[in-house]
């Protein structure tokens, strides 16, 4: 990574608007944060003084959590808002929820929405810096950061490796942010789910599309498995979350008639004996703690960056 490389945007909002040089910054960044998290006293001072909003308006543990720490071992002071106990209850819109919350003078607002652009539209309406934490079906750019930089803390490299993502391709944030970074910085991305699960003209974001988990996994260097959504299409698409096992299912016995040793990740929650057994999510090839784990450290990143940006020391 070039030292030289600068980061100007005050917002993190897709890795869609980042170029491959913008991604490579924040994983060399969170490569120095990694070590704070190592240390007896997990904190540094880079962020004392600045105040971080959780604005979360779907349940989340990993994720909100994640960020609460990234900001507290970075020594800003955190604020989360209950969704549920608050104004917007009581019919108040994001925008104006976060100008009475940049009102309090705020720093950072970490934004989860169910409405896809949802945190683009909050950063065009207030001057604080807007951190994307999941907007419906678009992105979920911190969660790609972390499987990136758990895969080349992994495997050493991003460019030139071959990632499976496999699953409910078409209503997950995390696989569209997985692709846009993922091809940016050289891998080549495949994405297998049954064919009403993959969206239509999914091929022009640069990945191959298949619906045979065995091609999806016969060469690959790693897997993403994703979370089938059965609340949504996933329903329609089997039957019984058995026999979707039985199709897709991550198991050892499939791992073992793979080319070389494959790493595993799932973004989670886990669904076991769904998108893979017990025995694949706790065996060796398993990376999925590791991520929640490098989740704190791009995070951390990811604040620490936008906050020089903003204040035009970069």
């Amino acid at each position: 990574m070039d030292k030289k490389t600068l980061w100007a945007k005050k917002d993190l909002l897709g890795l869609e608007y980042l170029s491959a040089e913008e991604i490579g910054l924040i994983l060399y960044t969170a490569q120095s944060f990694k070590e704070v998290t190592t240390r007896h006293i997990k904190k540094v001072p880079a962020l004392r003084g600045k105040t971080v909003v959780n604005l979360f308006y779907e349940p989340s543990t990993r994720t909100r959590t994640s960020f609460e720490l990234a900001a507290k071992r970075l020594s800003a002071d955190v604020i989360n808002v209950e969704i549920e106990a608050s104004s917007v209850k009581k019919g108040e819109t994001l925008i104006d929820t976060g100008r009475n919350i940049e009102a309090l003078k705020i720093d950072i607002i970490v934004v989860r929405h169910n409405c896809s652009g949802a945190p683009n539209i909050l950063a065009r309406a207030v001057k604080s810096s807007v951190v994307n934490a999941g907007d419906g079906w678009h992105e979920h750019p911190t969660q790609a950061l972390l499987d990136m930089f758990t895969l080349k803390e992994k495997l050493g490299r991003i460019e030139g490796l071959k990632v499976s993502i496999i699953g409910d391709i078409a209503h997950s944030r995390v696989c569209r942010s997985n692709i846009w970074g993922l091809t940016k910085l050289g891998a080549k991305v495949t994405v297998c789910a049954p064919k009403m699960l993959i969206p239509e003209g999914i091929e022009k974001m640069g990945v191959k599309a298949t619906d045979d988990i065995t091609e999806a996994l016969e060469d690959a260097d790693a897997i993403n498995v994703l979370r089938m959504q059965f609340e949504r299409d996933g329903a329609a698409a089997f039957p019984s979350k058995l026999e979707y096992f039985k199709r897709y299912g991550i198991t050892n016995e499939r791992l073992k008639k793979c080319k070389r040793e494959i790493v595993v990740m799932h973004p989670g929650p886990i669904n076991r004996g769904v998108e893979m057994s017990s025995e694949v999510a706790d065996g060796g090839n398993s990376v999925i703690l590791e991520q929640v784990t490098n989740g704190i450290a791009v995070r951390m990143a990811v604040l620490y960056l936008i906050t020089l940006a903003k204040e035009g020391k970069r």
